[in-house]
């Protein structure tokens, strides 16, 4: 068959040429100008125009914003070069490279809309997280939107968070190996991996513990041995922040004692934020009980650093001693010196509970480092 400007093609099959398209709108091909720039450039020996290269870029644009994958495109192309292939005089290779072109261009714009599109995705994400974690969305909004991030708030939310040694930000290697991880061990419609403020958070259903734990386990590998804690299961989404602030003041608690180990739960720090619910009433018991060691030669520290290990041990003078690199016998003499000053007997039930409540709330004031008021 022959084109209006009496080119020779090669006549193709119509379900062959349907099939070619890979079920891909005509629209989003436009095989017919395409085979008409072809016998063009086979008469001519030109190059592309502009327009025509923007005519391609525009289409690739188009089809991967309908979801269309780059291969099937290009594939049709192909199948449509051989199908229009001009039969009429003309060098080959110039039609090859413009083929050449066509493709690059219809790729090309293909890669700009999917690169678009992938920040538009990140920065719906980077808003919902920060509104999530800030509660200062409209609830009903949030909850929508929170199904496109595979959340349902009708369930309780727990969320976990983890400190690195340097802060991370949204897409750094680190977040997306942990990301994967947990990707690839609960799939990734229930389970949210992100940063906010240079922090890994995890939120999680309140039911699945084990993918809050799994995510302690990869955080800690991938960051070279950070500290994770986790708040509890809170519902809705408040319940969220809720649990996020739980877990925030966990980190600073065992920033603040020196807590060990590299998971922390609030559940089993709830003491904490009820010792230091009444600040002024926290102050004056590290003041009156404790105060009385800055009379020491040295200061206060050293005996505060003595009653801290000492608590620390259970009590069990021959282990405290041990931590301090101390005699059994300085250890006592220490004790009996803090006895001395404050009236309290670190080995009386009654008077030990005062001081290792009053130690608690030393080590959370930074005392005697910030003094406290009378």
């Amino acid at each position: 068959m022959t084109d209006e400007n009496g080119t020779a093609h090669r006549a193709p099959a119509p379900a062959a040429a349907e099939d070619a398209r890979g079920g891909i709108p005509a629209h989003l091909l436009d095989l017919d100008g395409y085979a008409r720039t072809l016998a063009d450039v086979a008469t001519t020996g030109r190059r592309l125009t502009r327009d025509e290269l923007s005519r391609r870029r525009s289409l690739g644009e188009q089809a991967a914003e309908a979801g269309l994958r780059i291969r099937p495109l290009i594939s049709a192309h192909l199948a449509a070069t051989r199908e229009h292939w001009p039969l009429a005089t003309g060098s080959p290779d110039r039609v090859l490279a413009a083929v050449e072109q066509a493709v690059d261009a219809v790729a090309e714009g293909h890669e700009r809309a999917q690169r678009i599109a992938v920040r538009q995705e990140a920065a719906a994400r980077r808003e919902f997280v920060d509104d999530l974690l800030y509660g200062r969305s409209d609830v009903g909004r949030l909850a929508a939107r929170a199904e496109r991030f595979g959340l349902r708030f009708s369930s309780a939310h727990a969320v976990a968070v983890a400190a690195g040694p340097t802060a991370y930000e949204e897409g750094d290697s680190v977040p997306r190996r942990v990301e994967q991880a947990l990707i690839a061990r609960f799939g990734d419609r229930t389970v949210l991996v992100t940063t906010k403020d240079g922090l890994l958070v995890c939120v999680a259903p309140g039911d699945q513990d084990d993918a809050l734990t799994y995510f302690a386990k990869q955080a800690y590998a991938a960051t070279g041995g950070s500290r994770v804690a986790v708040g509890r299961p809170q519902p809705g989404v408040g319940g969220v922040v809720h649990s996020y602030e739980e877990a925030l003041n966990a980190l600073d608690l065992a920033e603040r004692l020196g807590l060990e180990g590299p998971v922390l739960r609030a559940a089993d720090l709830l003491v904490f934020p009820v010792l230091t619910r009444d600040r002024q009433a926290m102050t004056e018991l590290v003041h009156h009980t404790l105060g009385p060691l800055e009379q020491a030669r040295g200061g206060a520290r050293p005996l505060l650093d003595t009653l801290t290990v000492y608590f620390d041990a259970g009590c069990v003078t021959a282990e405290a001693a041990r931590r301090l690199s101390l005699s059994v016998r300085a250890l006592t003499y220490r004790l009996a010196r803090i006895h001395q000053l404050t009236g309290a007997d670190p080995a009386d039930p009654v008077h030990r509970y005062t001081l290792q409540t009053a130690v608690i709330g030393a080590r959370l004031l930074d005392w005697p480092h910030r003094p406290t008021a009378p």
